[in-house]
């Protein structure tokens, strides 16, 4: 795990024994949920200490956990999948049908919200907290369900953003417009698509592999976007690089990242 502050220029590195595959803010101060390739965690960036959330998946290294985030309600939402990553990072074919997406609200336990998935990518929610939006990176689609505020409940989900013709969906951000920034694996750019399920633009990225992005900055106007350096050309040496764009939108900012409110109390707490 990589702490970058813009501002000082400075970048902090985590090591971890497994692979580091989502993160969220939490009603902690200062800590991080983290699913790591078999379970979640909770990680203090300052002092480096650890608490386990989760025993590890069953089915570990078989499969793994991937991408996720945090609903309004203060759930995390998280996907696993057949594992396509080695044990000295090479990569492993690809296993449809063998993922899941899980809610996780605290203690042990995680609960399936959608079988048979191959590889679960994107988990966004519109400014208005009316639907969610989840994809499947091997069905080049991205779904948009009904969302319950309330009960943090999903109805029947329906295409949104499917067949696009550059790569493959990967990891997305929402913005204050309602629009879904998508990353595109093996496209090489960033689609901007508007609630409608239509292209509004493209951002055209200088690596083939976009791998997931989120706002930042201090008024959520930077969109920070991640690419993977696996399998890269001998040329393309900006592979695996963090990347930082200004819109140019004007009025457009992102939505601030949730947090997630199921952490235990601590021992001494109250």
């Amino acid at each position: 795990m990589h702490v970058h502050d813009p501002a000082a220029g400075t970048t902090r590195t985590h090591q971890f024994e497994q692979p580091v595959v989502a993160l969220s803010l939490t009603d902690r101060t200062g800590w991080l949920l983290v699913a790591l390739g078999g379970q979640i965690i909770l990680f203090d960036p300052d002092s480096g200490a650890r608490e386990t959330l989760t025993p590890m998946l069953p089915d570990w290294p078989d499969l793994r956990f991937n991408d996720g985030r945090s609903d309004p309600n203060g759930t995390f939402w998280i996907g696993t999948m057949g594992n396509n990553v080695g044990p000295h990072g090479e990569a492993l074919p690809v296993r449809d049908g063998m993922g899941t997406l899980y809610l996780y609200r605290g203690g042990a336990s995680l609960e399936a919200v959608e079988e048979s998935l191959g590889i679960p990518n994107t988990v966004c929610w519109s400014p208005d907290r009316r639907h969610f939006y989840f994809g499947d990176t091997l069905k080049n689609e991205i779904r948009v369900y009904p969302y319950d505020a309330d009960s943090g409940d999903i109805g029947a989900g329906k295409p949104f953003f499917a067949g696009f013709g550059r790569g493959l969906p990967d990891g997305s951000a929402m913005d204050s417009q309602g629009y879904l920034w998508n990353c595109r694996f093996g496209g090489g750019c960033v689609v901007r698509v508007a609630p409608d399920g239509g292209i509004d633009r493209v951002i055209e990225m200088p690596v083939k592999n976009i791998t997931t992005c989120t706002f930042g900055g201090p008024d959520l106007t930077t969109l920070y976007v991640t690419t993977a350096a696996a399998d890269r050309a001998e040329t393309d040496r900006l592979a695996g690089s963090l990347f930082a764009i200004e819109t140019g939108i004007a009025g457009l900012a992102g939505l601030a990242e949730n947090r997630f409110t199921g952490t235990p109390a601590r021992i001494g707490s109250g």
